[in-house]
């Protein structure tokens, strides 16, 4: 769950104690940019693409889940998924050094992509692997995740942790923690036994 569920919970939570940060960001590069400072309606338009961007990237993700689970396993799925989490943590963490709010924006629309992917899979992965009289309570892990990395999400973003001006491009690249947690340990983890066996058409694998 710490690379598929977690991830959704902490990308929802941990955007909200930065806000007034980033604005400050868009507003500083902007007048370093054009020479004048942006109207707030121009706050307020940049501000909504780093908010919604993460919603179109996980549409996208979504839409991939179903033929890289089948394509690749459901394992090496997941463990992709893991790329556009590290692609996002770089562009987000480097964009106040750089001086390009894009690169939120981007770094957003990557994460989203992660979670529409992470989110979709984990389900499917740790539905198949459970045994049959633990899969309720597997399937249940996903909820648990989600909750866990809301809860994250907001811990580090108190003033006391990250959330001040001087963190905040380090609490917008949190998310590559649980992403190399995942890559260090899922190949561990054994390939999906439906996916053996009515994908690859592997009965002993499977068994």
């Amino acid at each position: 769950g710490i690379g598929g569920a977690f991830q959704y919970g902490l990308q929802v939570s941990i955007i909200n104690s930065p806000a007034e940060f980033i604005k400050s960001f868009i507003r500083e590069t902007w007048l370093k940019r054009y020479g004048s400072s942006p109207s707030e309606e121009t706050i307020t338009l940049m501000w909504s693409f780093v908010v919604s961007i993460y919603s179109i990237g996980g549409l996208l993700g979504s839409w991939s889940a179903g033929y890289l689970s089948v394509r690749f396993g459901r394992k090496k799925a997941m463990l992709f998924a893991n790329i556009p989490a590290l692609l996002s943590a770089t562009l987000m963490g480097l964009s106040r050094l750089c001086g390009s709010f894009e690169m939120i924006i981007a770094g957003r629309l990557f994460s989203g992509v992660c979670v529409g992917l992470a989110l979709n899979i984990h389900l499917m992965y740790a539905g198949e692997c459970a045994p049959r009289r633990l899969r309720g309570l597997i399937a249940i892990t996903a909820s648990t995740a989600i909750a866990t990395g809301k809860f994250a999400g907001f811990a580090l973003g108190l003033r006391e942790v990250l959330g001040v001006d001087a963190l905040w491009p380090i609490l917008m690249a949190a998310n590559a923690l649980p992403a190399l947690i995942q890559l260090l340990t899922l190949p561990f983890f054994p390939d999906s036994p439906r996916y053996l066996l009515i994908d690859k058409k592997d009965k002993e694998g499977c068994i």
